[in-house]
């Protein structure tokens, strides 16, 4: 099973950091070196004691509210904070951040992208993926042909989908992800995917 609750976006590896900077007058840091996803970001300022509006990825969105460090992107640069209070509101979610506690600085971190670092996820059962896993995995046929390398995937209601780019043609294939019928392995170790596919099928 591709688990999705984290994100209901594609996920993907990139550098986060854990460091904390200065929260003066420029709330963002230099950008670290730890991988992470990216579960929100930060819609607005909620009130006038630093509260913010947040956009959550995760299933259900008040799962977010369980990391304990957020870092906090704003194109190259970032910091580290940790949320102390939070909540349902509306149709989303609003949360307190250690150290920011009045509207100008709520302001200042409007359109920040909220990334974790992959380490505060929690553990799958065996056999289960997030899909930060699965991206970048080169797919083969049981017959040994190669399909590609895993783009992206997507929701449809029923079941997850692999998009799968050829990176010499550029051809997208699109696999449906239900493991057993067609996925037949997942190794995360030498990142490859093995499929009972025919390109037929696409």
């Amino acid at each position: 099973m591709a688990r999705n609750r984290v994100s209901a976006w594609q996920l993907w590896l990139s550098s986060t950091s854990n460091r904390r900077y200065s929260r003066s007058r420029d709330p963002f840091g230099k950008l670290g070196q730890h991988p992470g996803i990216q579960v929100g970001y930060v819609q607005g300022a909620f009130g006038i004691k630093g509260w913010l509006r947040i956009h959550s990825f995760c299933r259900p969105k008040e799962q977010i509210l369980e990391y304990a460090s957020w870092d906090l992107r704003m194109g190259h640069l970032e910091n580290s904070y940790q949320p102390d209070q939070g909540r349902l509101h509306g149709h989303g979610v609003v949360v307190h951040l250690s150290g920011i506690d009045t509207r100008t600085q709520a302001e200042a971190l409007k359109r920040a992208q909220i990334w974790v670092s992959t380490v505060q996820l929690p553990s799958l059962p065996t056999g289960e993926y997030y899909w930060y896993q699965l991206i970048g995995l080169d797919v083969k046929t049981v017959a040994g042909q190669g399909l590609g390398r895993i783009e992206r995937l997507m929701e449809t209601g029923t079941h997850d989908v692999l998009v799968i780019k050829d990176g010499d043609s550029g051809t997208e294939v699109l696999i449906p992800y239900l493991p057993g019928d067609v996925v037949k392995e997942v190794d995360l170790e030498h990142k490859r995917m093995t499929v009972d596919w025919l390109l037929e099928y696409s």
